[in-house]
């Protein structure tokens, strides 16, 4: 099993992964490949391209769904050193539950369907419009994503609150113009929900112009409305970009603290008296030590 467990550690790196490099190349290629379906999905929207053109879109789709379907296959295969408490069996259902599982799914499944099933061309469309989907798949080779999904599950209480806060503000603007503006208006704003829209354009400054106040205690009414939801969109903002301070700084102080094993430390300290050419052979020795310890999974 020793090429399953290089392969793994390929497509799953650790931080004291040997493999570095090929993990490079590898979340390299599908970063581009995720980049190109994303773009191929846009110029489709494209009328006037020669058949020449059609064919080679067609082409490319084959070729990414046939490279992602192989590594679903493989992540699926290689599951069970993931989960390595866990029987292999138990440990591919886990996997395929998962989310980033999951995503890797649905990224390829609009284009089986209609190989498997008769499907109306509309809903042929929306299936190919979820190739998107393969957008998310991003999140498996980068952090950053993963970072945005952290700090918003984090901060997900405080953000519900500012949002509570913003349809109160919403429903009550709405009230509030209908009960002003309906006699001047009585087209415009018919129920007190017809407003709605207007506080909605109004809080998030946005402003289209389509409907609006006419009257002197409106105008009054928009322009206190207006000045709150500046301040509104700010609280979001501040709660996420504390949230994201808060992670840096927890990530920075994790690696500061991380504790080093007492052979780790008996390997730094001869590593920093050898030369270049020992150092790198302690370094093998140091690797090897660390995956003996990792558990055995067959």
């Amino acid at each position: 099993m020793k090429f399953k467990k290089r392969l793994f550690d390929i497509i799953n790196p650790s931080p004291n992964s040997k493999r570095k490099t090929a993990s490079v190349v590898f979340d390299v290629f599908f970063i581009s490949l995720i980049v190109i379906n994303v773009l191929l999905v846009i110029f489709e929207t494209f009328s006037g391209f020669s058949e020449s053109v059609n064919s080679l879109f067609r082409t490319v789709e084959l070729v990414s769904v046939i490279i992602f379907t192989v590594e679903y296959v493989l992540r699926l295969w290689t599951s069970n050193y993931l989960f390595p408490n866990k029987k292999a069996a138990a440990a591919r259902v886990k996997y395929t539950f998962s989310f980033m599982a999951l995503v890797d799914l649905f990224a390829i499944l609009p284009f089986y369907l209609p190989l498997l099933f008769p499907i109306d061309l509309r809903i042929l469309r929306l299936l190919r419009l979820l190739r998107l989907i393969r957008l998310f798949k991003i999140n498996r080779y980068t952090t950053a994503l993963s970072s945005v999904g952290s700090v918003l599950k984090r901060k997900a209480a405080q953000l519900v609150s500012s949002f509570f806060v913003v349809v109160i503000l919403m429903l009550m603007a709405s009230i509030f113009m209908y009960a002003i503006e309906s006699d001047a208006q009585p087209g415009v704003f018919e129920n007190a929900l017809s407003g709605l829209w207007w506080a909605v354009a109004t809080l998030t400054t946005v402003g289209y112009g389509d409907i609006y106040p006419i009257t002197v205690f409106g105008q009054i009414i928009g322009a206190i409305v207006a000045l709150l939801g500046i301040g509104l969109v700010a609280i979001p903002t501040g709660i996420i970009s504390a949230g994201f301070i808060e992670n840096i700084s927890e990530n920075k102080k994790s690696k500061e603290e991380r504790p080093l094993s007492d052979e780790a430390c008996e390997l730094l300290r001869v590593y920093e008296t050898l030369d270049v050419r020992r150092r790198t052979k302690l370094l093998d020795t140091a690797f090897a030590l660390e995956e003996e310890k990792q558990p055995k999974v067959n």
